[in-house]
């Protein structure tokens, strides 16, 4: 099985011992960006895994494309072009101050992408799988047009579409931008559509419902959800399962996490995870998507297993720093095995 991700690849740059971005002194550097950190958490729990990007062609993103090799990802078709890598600025949260992101992503490599740089005929031949976002399409036009090519592309070959609605009102500012009416476009072709409360609020025009869990005794109104999703599933038949995830934010280091399933016309509900203290919240719903994906091939015929595995990998996420899920899938069913809902750290 061969998975393929598609989208910008950020250069994280992050401010340490709480400091504020405008203070003076040095930033932590590393790589993020969603669905480059969707392709190492698969990797890293033992999947194939294509990344395709554009990345500029200096030592920059020469040092970009290493660390994704090194990380057990296959980027052969990405392109070279640009002198730009975009980039995002991170104040981490303290106490009651929240957690803030600054992108500088105009202009970059990626965003200059031209329709045809990528062959998409030779990424997808031997491709399982194709992964993409609303990031990705609100970056600009172009990006926009990429991504829908390879979306009708993958949907002709027979390759199967997941997309995660990722909907960052920041980034739709090109003319013409409608990320609706792109998030619907992605949705009508995907199998599997993952987001938050507000971003299917954002793709569905449907209130979202409430989650209010401050500890693991909280009970899913599970009609509710049922039908929320079958309203869902009449404006988007072809979406076979619905997965929204949820994050109750007790303070900025005390997180209530669960995620909830519509698959084929039936509801699960996860296990509840009490997640105190939180190290690092940026890249916790790609490690939630990559392990749902993983967890689908592996146990096809268990929907609890996969949001279960989906949900402990997300968690686990909140305890390392950086954007990406660096666990195996040992560790997940580790996690999984825990009892109660607090992380052991």
């Amino acid at each position: 099985m061969k998975i393929v991700t598609f989208g910008e690849l950020l250069l994280r740059l992050s401010k340490t011992d709480s400091q504020r971005l405008f203070q003076a002194g040095g930033f932590a550097a590393n790589y993020g960006g969603s669905e480059a950190n969707v392709a190492v958490s698969l990797a890293q729990l033992g999947d194939r895994v294509e990344y395709v990007t554009s990345v500029p062609d200096n030592p920059i993103g020469d040092a970009a494309l290493n660390h994704l090799r090194s990380l057990g990802l296959d980027v052969s078709h990405a392109v070279r072009r640009g002198a730009r890598l975009g980039t995002y600025y991170f104040e981490p949260s303290a106490s009651f101050r929240s957690t803030k992101v600054v992108y500088d992503r105009d202009n970059s490599s990626f965003n200059t992408m031209a329709h045809g740089d990528i062959d998409w005929d030779a990424v997808f031949s031997d491709a399982t799988l194709f992964h993409c976002s609303g990031i990705t399409c609100a970056t600009s036009r172009d990006a926009l047009c990429t991504t829908m090519e390879a979306v009708e592309l993958a949907h002709e070959r027979g390759v199967e579409l997941t997309c995660d609605i990722n909907y960052r009102g920041s980034l739709w500012k090109y003319p013409g931008a409608d990320a609706r009416q792109a998030t619907r476009e992605l949705m009508k072709y995907s199998e599997f559509v993952f987001g938050d409360q507000i971003e299917w609020y954002v793709a569905s025009g449907l209130n979202p419902i409430p989650f209010t869990a401050v500890d693991a005794s909280y009970e899913f109104d599970r009609d509710a959800y049922q039908r929320y999703f079958d309203k869902i599933h009449k404006m988007f038949p072809n979406c076979k399962r619905m997965l929204v995830a949820h994050r109750n934010q007790l303070s900025f280091q005390h997180h209530i996490n669960a995620a909830v399933l519509w698959a084929e016309g039936k509801i699960y509900t996860s296990r509840i995870w009490n997640i105190n203290p939180v190290v690092d919240q940026m890249g916790v719903g790609d490690a939630w998507v990559a392990a749902f994906i993983h967890a689908r091939h592996k146990w096809p015929d268990d929907d609890q297993q996969c949001l279960e595995f989906s949900v402990s990998a997300s968690a686990l996420k909140n305890t390392i720093p950086g954007d990406q899920n660096l666990v195996t899938e040992a560790e997940v069913l580790a996690n999984m095995s825990r009892t109660g809902g607090r992380i052991d750290r």
